[in-house]
């Protein structure tokens, strides 16, 4: 799941990935905290195996809803990257805190980006034991 407002991030995101990857997923991209939120709690929806979380969005943000992520019983094993601009210090120190499992810059140039999401993907889906869904 991509949580992200900015739709050039998201198809960066997406083209990224594809790139570097035979997706075996599906995709699910939500532009807000709270479309994600409700997806997240929607008892019809399969839960994803990773979140890439930008923070700073309108409304409920990237924060906000990495708490709300967080806390919850049966959401929280869900990994959590933060994929965001600020490399703020209080930002990082308050993601971790959190409980997001990463916490990564993002890259300007494409290439840096696409390495980005290589990097992560092969992190989480090859390397990382997940837990399985319920």
């Amino acid at each position: 799941m991509i949580i992200d407002d900015n739709d050039d991030d998201f198809e960066a995101t997406e083209r990224a990935l594809r790139k570097s990857s035979n997706l075996a997923n599906p995709l699910i991209r939500c532009s807000d905290g709270a479309e994600a939120w409700d997806m997240l709690n929607n008892q019809d929806n399969l839960l994803p195996a990773l979140i890439l979380l930008d923070l700073n969005m309108p409304g409920l943000d990237g924060r906000r809803l990495l708490a709300r992520i967080k806390q919850d019983e049966r959401l929280c094993v869900i990994p959590v990257v933060i994929m965001t601009t600020s490399t703020r210090e209080e930002d990082v120190s308050q993601c971790y805190a959190m409980g997001a499992n990463t916490y990564v810059r993002k890259p300007v140039s494409w290439n840096e980006f696409s390495e980005a999401i290589s990097r992560l993907h092969d992190y989480w889906f090859h390397f990382a034991l997940l837990p399985k869904q319920v």
